[in-house]
């Protein structure tokens, strides 16, 4: 199970935190979280998504009140678990969490609305919206008719 999903987990966190330190963490964490209530998981992969997300979203609200507060430094310089380019990643991290974690989910891990809003945790609907308004960014941002 972890060998099989954890490169994922990791792109996942990656591409909603933009650190792949704090990516590396994450999935690790989600793990653990998992393995600790393993009799209470009936489907690890669905749970695994969810608790990725969910810690995603909590390490860029923490990382936001942290540049708030913080001086300006440079930010380090990155390795890149994937081959996209620059400009594909800079416009995808301009976009909010669960949009990214969003797109992520449908267009890298080729999920269907329903697990997308499953790991989310809203309606199929807001997966439908969040997806658009994603995607909509991204073209502005890309300049693409």
């Amino acid at each position: 199970m972890y060998a099989a999903h954890y490169p994922a987990l990791v792109r996942l966190a990656y591409l909603t935190t933009g650190s792949l330190a704090a990516a590396e963490d994450v999935a690790q964490e989600a793990f653990i979280e998992w393995f600790r209530r393993g009799d209470q998981v009936r489907e690890p992969l669905p749970f695994l998504r969810r608790a990725v997300v969910s810690r995603c979203t909590s390490w860029v609200r923490r990382r936001r009140l942290e540049r708030r507060h913080a001086t300006a430094l440079p930010e380090p310089v990155q390795r890149h678990p994937d081959g996209d380019t620059e400009v594909v990643r800079a416009a995808l991290q301009k976009l909010k969490p669960r949009q990214r974690a969003a797109v992520f989910m449908r267009f890298y891990l080729d999920l269907p609305e329903a697990q997308i809003a499953a790991a989310l945790g809203c309606r199929p609907g807001t997966v439908k919206s969040l997806l658009h308004r994603a995607l909509t960014a991204i073209k502005e941002d890309l300049d693409v008719d």
